[in-house]
């Protein structure tokens, strides 16, 4: 109903409608249809079998076709921005309407390094948005038991955890918090636990460590990841930049619910390569003009207010210049 009504104002050549599209999920349909097959809960050992039914059965093509239909990819005036980490070549040969960039900034940059202000003792902040964070919580305080000095861990959560709500160490806060004060929180932690990709773009912004947990379905050994491919691409670029195997293995078996007081002990201890966390991990593959997704949004923007300017062609010029 709003983009009729602006294109009925201003009409449809001179209105570029952006679609900011989910962080660094830029999957082929092959790859988007084996990653619903694993997360619906196909076991890995049979999942190669499932996929090529799925494939056998044009689970693939429908989904491509789907995807190409519901993201309007016919509209000329559309501009899809995908913001990822390293653009993905098999996606971009798949669908060639689709704009990679880099990620899209917090607009709370750090105003100072984030190595955690310590004056009144060490506090972990831990933004616990999944619905299954709370199974992790008694391995997280048994990583960071004893840990001299000790450490606090601030919960900011929608739900309340009867479960460790009493333990010391531990508060977990379901109420709002004021912006300014949980930008603050978060800025001077000394590590914070991250979901999704806000907060994973949020922690790299600040600089210093930072865990991930998105979440998990399944329980023993049929547990699998909810949505894992922000911290794959993230352990991607960690891997391409030169990290350390051992913290990116801490990194990802933590996100997989897995290790986690071990690991948790590590980063608190700063153990191997938790003493060397990199402090700045930018995107890579992407030219100057695409790496930030809010420096494209202001070129565009830019583009479409000079005289002349028609919104198919500004769209279809950011196409034609994908990597």
């Amino acid at each position: 109903m709003e983009a009729r009504e602006v294109e009925a104002a201003y009409g449809p050549d001179h209105t570029v409608h952006v679609s900011l599209e989910e962080f660094a999920r830029t999957l082929s349909s092959a790859a988007e249809t084996r990653e619903r097959l694993r997360e619906g809960g196909v076991p890995s050992r049979a999942l190669g079998r499932r996929y090529r039914t799925a494939r056998a059965r044009k689970e693939v093509d429908a989904f491509r076709s789907a995807f190409r239909e519901f993201r309007a990819f016919d509209r000329p005036n559309v501009l899809h921005l995908f913001a990822t980490f390293r653009p993905t070549r098999s996606f971009a040969r798949e669908f060639p309407e689709a704009v990679q960039v880099g990620p899209l900034g917090s607009g709370h940059p750090a105003k100072r390094p984030g190595l955690g202000d310590h004056r009144n003792g060490r506090e972990w902040v831990w933004y616990a948005s999944p619905s299954t964070a709370e199974r992790i919580a008694p391995d997280v305080l048994a990583g960071l038991a004893g840990v001299r000095p000790p450490v606090r861990l601030y919960v900011r959560s929608p739900r309340p955890w009867p479960s460790v709500e009493r333990r010391t160490g531990i508060r977990v806060v379901t109420s709002p918090v004021a912006p300014t004060a949980w930008h603050r929180r978060f800025r001077e932690a000394e590590l914070r636990i991250v979901t999704g990709s806000r907060t994973l773009l949020e922690a790299m912004e600040v600089g210093g460590p930072f865990l991930y947990y998105n979440g998990t379905l399944g329980r023993g050994t049929a547990r699998r990841r909810h949505r894992p491919e922000k911290v794959r691409a993230w352990l991607d670029l960690a891997r391409r930049r030169g990290v350390s195997v051992g913290l990116r293995r801490d990194i990802a078996d933590f996100a997989r619910g897995r290790r986690i007081a071990a690991v948790v002990r590590r980063a608190a201890t700063n153990e191997d390569g938790w003493a060397r966390f990199p402090r700045s991990l930018g995107p890579v593959g992407f030219s100057s003009d695409r790496a930030d997704a809010g420096r494209v949004l202001v070129r565009v923007a830019r583009e479409l207010g000079r005289p002349g300017a028609r919104a198919g062609d500004i769209v279809s010029r950011w196409r034609r210049s994908n990597p």
